[in-house]
């Protein structure tokens, strides 16, 4: 029973991710727009947020950081598609490939790296619940931050 909530902690942290950015591409497709450097950005952004956090300590730095290098990278997309008309499957395909290996370029120092202590908080009553309560106690905001982050 304890593997099926982990399993199910483990979906909903992943899938949380992806369901967020899922839904920004959709409003994306429905103004015309296909964007398919989402992940080379994600990626970007993973990097750069887990980078602030582990050298000032601060989530709020990190999320800023990460917000940052996103909103660039959605820029420079932007520019060139909306602007300068560059193709979107090349130019979103170009930036995919870009942020897979400008991440995976920065994040090899950051390999080992250790995050600093965070609270834990529980919602009462929620931990009694047979299968659920063990999988959504076993969530918080920097787990699915670090399945985000750490796991690519």
């Amino acid at each position: 029973m304890e593997a099926y909530a982990l399993l199910l902690a483990a979906t909903l942290n992943a899938g949380t991710v992806l369901a967020l950015a899922s839904l920004g591409l959709l409003i994306n497709e429905k103004a015309g727009v296909l964007n398919l450097g989402a992940e080379g950005m994600m990626l970007c952004a993973a990097i750069a947020g887990f980078a602030a956090v582990v050298h000032t300590g601060s989530d709020s730095l990190g999320l800023l950081a990460g917000m940052g290098a996103g909103a660039v990278l959605a820029a420079i997309f932007g520019v060139l598609v909306i602007w300068l008309g560059t193709n979107q499957y090349a130019t979103g395909l170009a930036l995919s490939l870009f942020g897979a290996g400008f991440s995976a370029f920065a994040g090899i120092k950051y390999v080992q790296e250790k995050l600093p202590e965070r609270l834990q908080f529980e919602i009462p009553g929620l931990a009694d619940i047979p299968l659920l309560g063990p999988a959504c106690s076993a969530i918080t905001p920097w787990s699915t931050w670090r399945c985000c982050c750490v796991q690519r």
